[in-house]
C-alpha cells in the first residue's frame, strides 16, 4: 500500500513539472505564433541588451528587457476586431521609456495603433494632443504621429500611428475597444478594413523594465 502510494505522488510530482514545462515558453528571437489558445507576437529590434518573453498559461506572459533598443511582445488574438472587448491584468515598470498597451494593426489602409494603459517616465507619443474622450473610467488622449520608411508588418513602410494614452496609469483593468475607434474617427483617424494580429504588449524603446500581463477577451456592456 505504502509503495503504491509513493508510486502515486512520484508519477503526479512528475506529470506537474511535465505539464509545466509545456506551458511555459522563453523566446528571445523574433517570431510569431499560438500558445495555450492565444496569438503571440516577439519582435526585437536589436542593436543592443537583452529581452525576454516567457508564455505562461492561457493569456499570461512576462517580459524582462535591459537596455533595449526597441521591442514589443504580448499576447491576444491573431485577427483584430474593432469591437473586442479586451481585459488585462498584472504589473508593470516601464523603466524610463516603456508602455503598457493594446496594440495591432491594419491593412488598407496600413495603420498601427496603440491604446497606452501604462508608461514609464516618458508619455508616449509626445507632441500635442488631437483632443480627449473618456472611456472605461479613464480619460484619453488622442495623437496621430507619422512612420517615415520604417518597419513595419508589410516591410519597410511609411504609414500612421494612432494613438490613445490613458492620463492616469493602470495595470489591470478593461478596454473596450469600439470607444477608440469611434474617438478616432471623430477625429478623421480612420482605421484600415482588413485586420491584422491584437494584443495586450509590453514595449520598451532604449530602456529597461518588466511586465507580468495576463490578457482574455470579455463581451460588450
Amino acid at each position: 500500500m505504502k509503495k503504491k502510494l509513493f508510486k502515486l505522488i512520484v508519477h503526479s510530482i512528475l506529470l506537474l513539472i511535465s505539464t509545466q514545462a509545456t506551458t511555459a515558453q522563453t523566446i528571445t528571437t523574433n517570431q510569431t505564433g499560438t500558445h495555450n489558445g492565444y496569438y503571440y507576437s516577439f519582435w526585437n529590434e536589436g542593436g543592443g541588451g537583452t529581452v525576454a518573453m516567457t508564455l505562461g498559461p492561457d493569456g499570461n506572459y512576462s517580459t524582462t528587457w535591459t537596455n533595449a533598443t526597441n521591442f514589443t511582445a504580448g499576447k491576444g488574438w491573431a485577427k483584430g476586431s474593432p469591437n473586442r472587448v479586451i481585459n488585462f491584468s498584472g504589473t508593470f515598470d516601464g523603466g524610463k521609456n516603456g508602455y503598457l498597451a493594446v496594440y495591432g494593426w491594419t491593412r488598407n489602409t496600413l495603420i498601427e495603433y496603440y491604446v497606452v494603459e501604462n508608461y514609464g517616465d516618458w508619455t508616449p507619443p509626445g507632441g500635442v494632443s488631437k483632443g480627449s474622450f473618456n472611456s472605461d473610467g479613464g480619460t484619453y488622449n488622442i495623437y496621430e504621429t507619422t512612420r517615415t520608411q520604417q518597419p513595419s508588418i508589410d516591410g519597410t513602410q511609411t504609414f500612421q500611428q494612432y494613438w490613445s494614452v490613458r492620463t492616469t496609469k493602470r495595470s489591470s483593468g478593461t478596454v473596450t475597444f469600439a470607444n477608440h475607434v469611434a474617438a478616432w474617427k471623430s477625429k478623421g483617424m480612420i482605421l484600415g478594413s482588413s485586420w491584422d494580429y491584437q494584443i495586450m504588449e509590453s514595449e520598451g524603446y532604449r530602456s529597461s523594465g518588466s511586465s507580468t500581463i495576463t490578457v482574455s477577451e470579455g463581451s460588450a456592456k
